[in-house]
C-alpha cells in the first residue's frame, strides 16, 4: 500500500500525527489513546498496514 494512501485512511479514522522520529513517523487515535509508528517508506506492506491498523484499534482498508 502506498503511504499517502495509509496516511488518508488513519486520518479518515480519526488519527492524527503525532511526531516525527528519526526513521518513523509516530500516530496516534484521537478516541482511544492508542499510538504505533508507521515507517516512511513509499510502499508499506499489507501485513504492517494490518498491524498498524490493530495497533490502533481502527478496521483494515
Amino acid at each position: 500500500m502506498k503511504r499517502r494512501d495509509l496516511m488518508r485512511h488513519l486520518r479518515d479514522h480519526n488519527c492524527e500525527l503525532i511526531r516525527e522520529g528519526g526513521n518513523h513517523s509516530w500516530w496516534g487515535n484521537l478516541l482511544n489513546g492508542r499510538r504505533t509508528a508507521v515507517p516512511r517508506h513509499n510502499e508499506i506492506s499489507n501485513f504492517l498496514v494490518k498491524k498498524i491498523c490493530r495497533d490502533l484499534g481502527i478496521e483494515e482498508p
